[in-house]
């Protein structure tokens, strides 16, 4: 007699990155938005790479979303753009709101 398996399912993983100055800090999340795991990147071509490589592990890049693509996210989206990944702008939280709440 054989068991039924249980098809594997294919992993869609977003990139989140919270961009800083000197260092990047990615978080990839599946389809259903869960957190698979997250990394700290130098903000250099190489640390980009790395934070891109990393997510890719997880299944199938789809996309990035990136803080700041004005500022310090400028050089990690134009790589990303480059390397064909779709990026969108996620907007920082409002300061004077967190700095009342917390994070």
């Amino acid at each position: 007699m054989t068991l039924p398996t249980i098809p594997t399912t294919k992993v869609f993983v977003t990139l989140g990155v919270d961009t800083h100055s000197d260092t990047h800090v990615g978080a990839a999340l599946d389809q259903f938005g869960r957190c698979l795991g997250t990394l700290s990147a130098p903000a250099t071509a190489p640390g980009y790479a790395k934070l891109m490589s990393w997510a890719s592990e997880f299944g199938t890049l789809k996309c990035a979303g990136v803080e700041g693509t004005g500022s310090y996210g400028a050089g990690l989206a134009r790589f990303l753009r480059a390397k064909g990944l779709g990026v969108i702008e996620v907007n920082r939280p409002n300061r004077q709101h967190r700095r009342r709440v917390g994070k």
